[in-house]
């Protein structure tokens, strides 16, 4: 019976989800034309319906362990579900996303996060992929674009999750403590 109860709130977690993301992606588009400051809270508040329904139809719970320290910080975040990627935009605020470039050449959710920001890397071009990302990333931290200064965000796969602060000298050191969102999931009683 539980396993059944899982299908169905998965498939009606797909159901809302799908769509709505649709339409947050169309009306940060549609607000993109009045500045930046509107098409980040329609982007915020698509994670902010994410998180609702992951919380209440799936039964997804986050814990956070550590503090996120203030100021420019380089996040690498180990996702290992669309979960914490699209967590990230709640949490922190106006981050820098690093993500696989093929997502931003997506019509309309792609061209939604080229306006956000989002610096997208090609993870088959091996070193080039790293330089393009620490040189985009220092680039839009600097020059606060768009919008104020913001928090580059890097999801790299095998990675463990750490921060990193942007210190004077070009070599990034691990910031203490590390913030850390650990999802964990727990069957709501039917």
């Amino acid at each position: 019976m539980a396993r059944h109860m899982n299908l169905v709130r998965s498939l009606l977690f797909n159901l809302i989800f799908y769509p709505g993301t649709l339409i947050y992606v169309l009306s940060g588009l549609a607000v993109s034309v009045l500045g930046e400051k509107p098409m980040r809270v329609v982007v915020r508040g698509w994670s902010i319906f994410h998180f609702f329904l992951t919380r209440h139809l799936i039964g997804i719970e986050e814990r956070f362990e550590g503090e996120i320290p203030s100021g420019a910080v380089l996040f690498a975040v180990k996702h290992q579900s669309m979960y914490e990627a699209v967590a990230t935009l709640r949490v922190f605020d106006a981050p820098i996303v690093v993500m696989k470039r093929q997502l931003s050449h997506m019509p309309f959710f792609g061209w939604l996060t080229q306006i956000h920001g989002v610096i997208g890397v090609d993870r088959e071009a091996g070193p080039a992929a790293l330089r393009h990302l620490v040189a985009a990333g220092r680039a839009a931290a600097a020059a606060g674009w768009p919008g104020p200064p913001r928090e580059p965000l890097a999801a790299p796969p095998h990675a463990r999750c750490s921060a990193w602060t942007r210190p004077a000298s070009p070599t990034p050191r691990p910031a203490s403590p590390c913030a850390g969102m650990v999802p964990s999931v727990r069957n709501p009683a039917p």
